[in-house]
């Protein structure tokens, strides 16, 4: 147990940290935005939010399903609704699709909303973690590794304007990823705000 996941309680059982703002999961598909942001979720006793599954309680139909019948262009506008919306609610973990943190006006409202945590995973675990998996839209090509190589570098860039940066160095657990988050999260008080004892 970390001196982290040890001090999250007093011997009372009262939580000694209040998260302030959403904490939003940014990063490639496969980093594990979902897992993780679940696990630290439940590490900080918040409520935890996936904007993809957000987005198709709305729309009725799966990511892939709107990519197909709707294009990119017109899941990007409604996923930066879906964020827009989330982020005006309590504070959370939330998680976001590997093409969220692109675009400038969702980078913007969530700078302003919250703290976006970028889960760094290297391009071979990535591909380890998705390429058995036909969910991914933008993979569904001749050559889904070079596709995935191709999108690395050319998202990478903007997926380092993130305020923290979380290497994901395998091989390590769900959970211990999530402490390793909460840990970072602590140069953060203005996110993460310890209670007076």
């Amino acid at each position: 147990m970390s001196d982290f996941q040890q001090s999250l309680t007093d011997n009372a059982g009262t939580r000694r940290y209040v998260l302030k703002k959403t904490i939003v999961m940014v990063g490639m598909m496969g980093a594990g935005k979902t897992a993780v942001g679940r696990g630290l979720a439940g590490l900080l006793g918040v409520s935890f939010l996936d904007s993809d599954h957000e987005i198709e309680l709305a729309a009725a139909m799966s990511v892939p399903e709107i990519f197909a019948r709707d294009g990119e262009p017109f899941f990007r506008a409604r996923e930066t609704e879906v964020i827009e919306r989330l982020l005006q609610g309590e504070p959370c973990v939330l998680s976001t699709g590997g093409g969220a943190f692109l675009s400038e006006v969702n980078r913007a409202k969530i700078a302003q909303h919250g703290v976006a945590v970028w889960l760094d995973a290297d391009i071979d675990l990535l591909w380890n973690r998705v390429k058995h998996r036909d969910t991914r839209p933008l993979l569904r090509t001749d050559n889904p590794r070079a596709t995935l190589e191709a999108l690395f570098e050319a998202r990478v860039p903007d997926y380092s304007k993130a305020d923290l940066r979380v290497p994901c160095a395998p091989p390590v657990s769900i959970e211990a990823m999530a402490l390793r988050v909460a840990d970072v999260l602590q140069t953060r008080p203005d996110v993460l705000e310890r209670r007076n004892a």
